[in-house]
């Protein structure tokens, strides 16, 4: 099963209010386990071209299953060369973490724009912890 979009917009909020925390502007991007995009919000005062990099990070964890900073390679990953045929290169850097429910990829969260990427990285783990206070009986972690 997919995230929701309730589920992406809970992880984009979590992830922005870690930002605010501290005191950095960011993109964050959630998407599904194929790479496609459910969410997406750039704080203002962050740069325009965070964006693309943080569709790169989400989209490197859900092809993969990783953490974008421990993919070192990806050779022939359809959902990474998805994007890649999109002109948009796979990032090798922290910023983007799989969301891994019941042992299944169910998408990615990537955040990009703070002052560093491990600060990057710490957002898109707020965001993804949001899915904790969202769980249901039916859609348990």
């Amino acid at each position: 099963m997919s995230l929701r979009l309730a589920e992406a917009n809970s992880i984009v909020n979590a992830a922005v209010a870690k930002a605010r925390q501290l005191n950095v502007n960011i993109s964050v991007v959630v998407c599904d386990e194929l790479g496609h995009l459910i969410a997406l919000n750039r704080m203002d005062g962050a740069c325009a071209t965070v964006n693309r990099r943080s569709i790169r990070k989400a989209v490197v964890s859900a092809g993969t299953g990783l953490p974008s900073g421990e993919v070192a390679v990806i050779v022939n990953h359809a959902t990474v060369n998805i994007v890649a045929g999109e002109g948009e290169p796979a990032v090798h850097v922290r910023g983007g973490l799989p969301i891994l429910r019941g042992g299944e990829i169910e998408g990615a969260c990537g955040v990009d724009g703070a002052e560093s990427n491990e600060q990057d990285e710490e957002c898109a783990r707020a965001g993804i912890s949001s899915l904790q206070t969202l769980a249901t009986p039916s859609r348990t972690q």
